[in-house]
């Protein structure tokens, strides 16, 4: 029995010759999520790039509870709701993550800007709400 990490037989670099990348690589020849997607093409890969963008920023967007007001809801559709929500961001959270494990560069730009910018909305968001309470006169 061999004491040595060889995998079976397999030699460290076979791994990289399935087209698989073990490091962060830059370019448009790329999997992002499906077999075959982009696939090479310089215009299937901006749309990956937007797709992955889209997704993390939503992500952000869908971390604010679905808020109900006191009386309109029975509690088990509010949780229903809430849980449906939480069930379709994690969902997105894993595809993204199964994005970036395509370790492109420009994939994993477009998955931090997108919680960037879906962080900006939600924060821009809360604080107008904030803004808008203290502004508005309690009768």
């Amino acid at each position: 029995m061999s004491q040595g990490h060889d995998h079976d037989g397999m030699d460290p670099g076979s791994m990289s010759d399935s087209g698989m990348h073990m490091s962060f690589y830059w370019g448009k020849d790329a999997i992002v999520l499906f077999s075959g997607w982009p696939n090479g093409s310089l215009g299937m890969y901006i749309l990956a790039f937007f797709c992955v963008f889209l997704l993390a920023a939503a992500i952000e967007i869908f971390s604010v509870s679905p808020t109900a007001k006191r009386g309109t809801h029975n509690p088990i559709v509010g949780a229903l709701i809430q849980t449906c929500v939480y069930a379709v961001r994690m969902g997105f959270a894993y595809m993204v993550m199964l994005a970036v494990m395509s370790f492109n560069l420009g994939i994993f730009i477009a998955a931090v800007a997108g919680h960037t910018v879906g962080f900006f909305l939600v924060k821009v968001r809360a604080l107008a709400i904030a803004s808008q309470n203290e502004t508005t006169p309690k009768v």
